[in-house]
């Protein structure tokens, strides 16, 4: 790279402070503009070394990369549309930030609009991606059926979360879980509870009917038969968990501890029982589901499983790149695992 970026700049133009420009930026580095333009629109198969010096170059120049421009100029618009369920959702919010802090060095800039777990509203979403001419589309959870993401993979790069879907142009990340409702029921067991009542999802959700299923298994494999009166019905929501719990102590059916679906129902229940006058973990213990930031911080704080919401982000978004390099994914979510805090303790 020549001695001074700064000093080239102004011999190229003549006019100190002129609009630096990608030639500029080119010659300071010594490449061809193409390559410059390539690595910014993250195509470019080159060194270390001179994507580095690319990097410096527009640092030490204070290039300012034009999106419209680079945009027209690759055939893309450098965005990428995001549905999500529910833009304030706890668990999602997270994901979002991972997706950005992935595609922002890349490039690119997401589109974020919410489904609202309603397929009719999820599809309007995608029509209005479509027509900002988005280059892919990550798509977290949700009610679109396969058919419909198959359909629109075939038109541009698709990712979708919590789904096991293959198709060309498509990728999907699916978290285990079946495992971590089976890992959460089986820590309640091993402590001697045996009355465990569970506070479930919307029926209509993947990942709600899986974490009934994990707890099921594990009530199985333990000898203990299955009640459907200590199953309440619950909308991943902390009011739904709060309602759960009392509709669970005013049909006095006995229980000794209780595993919500995610950990906004656990919040909601954990307030429940305590306007009833109940101890967490002295008299009822309590189990979570997905690790939010605010598990950790709760009264006590809550034993839950932990999911990767800000990895599963990163990981949708490098999927996405990956795609439209022409490349194939291959990120895995990690498996569940039990982060046992304050909440449950041995039956005595």
């Amino acid at each position: 790279m020549k001695s001074s970026a700064r000093k080239n700049a102004t011999t190229t133009t003549g006019k100190p402070g002129s609009k630096v420009t990608l030639g500029m930026v080119a010659e300071a580095c010594g490449v061809s503009p193409s390559t410059v333009s390539r690595i910014l629109n993250g195509t470019a198969v080159v060194s270390q070394e001179k994507r580095e010096a690319v990097d410096r170059a527009i640092a030490e120049l204070g290039f300012i990369p034009n999106p419209i421009a680079r945009g027209l100029a690759g055939g893309r618009t450098l965005s990428v549309g995001v549905v999500t369920q529910a833009i304030d959702s706890p668990f999602y919010g997270v994901a979002l930030r991972g997706i950005e802090e992935e595609l922002s060095p890349a490039g690119y800039s997401p589109l974020f609009v919410s489904g609202h777990w309603n397929a009719q509203e999820e599809q309007r979403c995608i029509d209005v991606l479509r027509s900002r001419r988005v280059d892919g589309i990550i798509v977290l959870t949700g009610r679109l059926s396969d058919e419909a993401l198959r359909k629109l993979a075939k038109e541009l790069p698709v990712v979708v979360t919590g789904r096991s879907l293959k198709a060309s142009g498509l990728y999907a990340l699916d978290f285990n879980d079946f495992e971590g409702a089976r890992l959460a029921t089986h820590h309640l067991l091993s402590q001697g509870h045996r009355q465990i009542a569970f506070i479930a999802g919307d029926p209509v959700h993947p990942d709600a009917q899986e974490r009934l299923r994990g707890y099921r298994a594990a009530l199985e494999a333990a000898g203990v038969p299955y009640k459907p009166s200590l199953v309440l019905p619950g909308k991943f929501h902390e009011e739904s968990g709060l309602m759960a719990v009392e509709r669970l102590i005013d049909s006095r059916e006995p229980f000794t501890a209780i595993f919500a679906a995610n950990d906004q129902m656990a919040f909601g229940a954990s307030l429940a029982l305590h306007r009833r006058g109940l101890r967490v973990p002295e008299d009822v213990s309590l189990v979570g589901f997905d690790d939010l930031a605010g598990a950790a911080h709760s009264l006590p704080p809550l034993t839950t499983i932990h999911q990767a919401a800000h990895e599963l982000g990163r990981l949708a978004a490098q999927a996405l790149l990956q795609l439209l390099a022409g490349q194939k994914p291959s990120g895995k979510l990690p498996e569940p695992r039990l982060i046992v805090r304050s909440s449950t303790r041995p039956l005595k």
